[in-house]
């Protein structure tokens, strides 16, 4: 006969051997979309300030928003992206720019 407390044993290594499922939280992209009043280096700048662009990188998506229509400026956690449309939409006002910033989730999260 075997022993209960072996059992136990059999049992707790088991329960410790699982591992967490870890989910990452779903992503969103911030898009800048066009005007035709907003200058392209304004554009440029709100892009190498609030979004950390080098030059060339702030040039190419300025570039995106100018001919398509939109660009991505980034792909956040949504708690971010929602504060960097927040202060983008803001500088822009307060500068007297009619800019637009807003955020879409990103389909290849899922």
């Amino acid at each position: 006969m075997s022993d209960p407390k072996d059992n136990e044993l059999d049992i707790a290594a088991v329960v410790t051997e699982r591992q967490p499922e870890i989910k990452r939280p779903p992503m969103y992209r911030v898009l800048l979309l066009n005007d035709d009043f907003t200058p392209m280096d304004f554009v440029v700048m709100v892009l190498k300030r609030h979004f950390h662009k080098t030059s060339e990188q702030a040039t190419k998506i300025m570039l995106d928003v100018h001919y398509e229509g939109a660009g991505v400026a980034g792909i956040y956690t949504s708690e971010i992206a929602e504060t960097k449309v927040s202060v983008v939409n803001d500088f822009a006002r307060s500068e007297g720019h009619p800019l637009m910033c807003t955020l879409e989730k990103d389909d290849e999260d899922e």
